[in-house]
């Protein structure tokens, strides 16, 4: 089976996002968090190997950084280095190994390089509406999948406990009524008599 590689340019969702958008005006630190959040749970769903690219051209003195996060990768370019120029290296690398790239950019040079290069560019306003689709596929899926049993903790008990369970909770049943098990069962005998 084909692999398929996913390479998002961080900052560029963000900013294209409305919703994510509105969280970088206060905190771009939170907006990069909530991306990276909503990037694992696509890729729980998807399955693809997801990298999301964040921009350090701008920051002085910076090395780059490459680390985990969860079930995706994530870059912190190095000084000097953009989002796309990483992204162009390893969508080059990756392109000999015949495996499925697609990049979410919505700058338009980054497009065309990488179409260049044999991957799939999506624009970020594009993997908003997939993401979207994606996410609610997935609650239907659950939705029609959910078991329709009001307990089905019950199921996973062998039959003795079960049984006894459901005659402790009767019992408790009678008794909230005024009338015991033990009463019940008087009552029942003395009617034979």
């Amino acid at each position: 089976m084909k692999k398929e590689y996913l390479f998002v340019d961080g900052y560029n969702v963000i900013f294209a996002w409305s919703t994510l958008n509105k969280i970088a005006m206060q905190s771009l630190e939170n907006a990069r968090q909530k991306l990276l959040d909503i990037m694992c749970d696509y890729q729980g769903l998807k399955q693809n190997i997801l990298t999301v690219v964040f921009d350090a051209y701008n920051t002085r003195g910076g090395l780059g950084s490459k680390q985990d996060y969860n079930n995706i990768h994530v870059v912190y370019t190095k000084e000097f280095e953009t989002a796309d120029n990483y992204i162009e290296m390893e969508a080059n690398k990756l392109a000999k190994t015949r495996s499925t790239i697609r990049v979410v950019s919505s700058d338009y040079t980054e497009q065309i390089i990488i179409l260049g290069r044999g991957a799939v560019r999506m624009s970020a306003m594009e993997f908003y509406h997939e993401v979207d689709q994606a996410r609610k596929t997935a609650r239907k899926r659950f939705i029609e999948n959910k078991p329709a049993k009001k307990n089905p903790l019950i199921d996973l008990l062998d039959s003795d406990t079960a049984n006894a369970l459901e005659r402790l909770r009767l019992d408790a049943g009678d008794s909230k009524s005024g009338n015991s098990t033990s009463e019940s069962k008087s009552k029942s005998r003395s009617k034979k008599h």
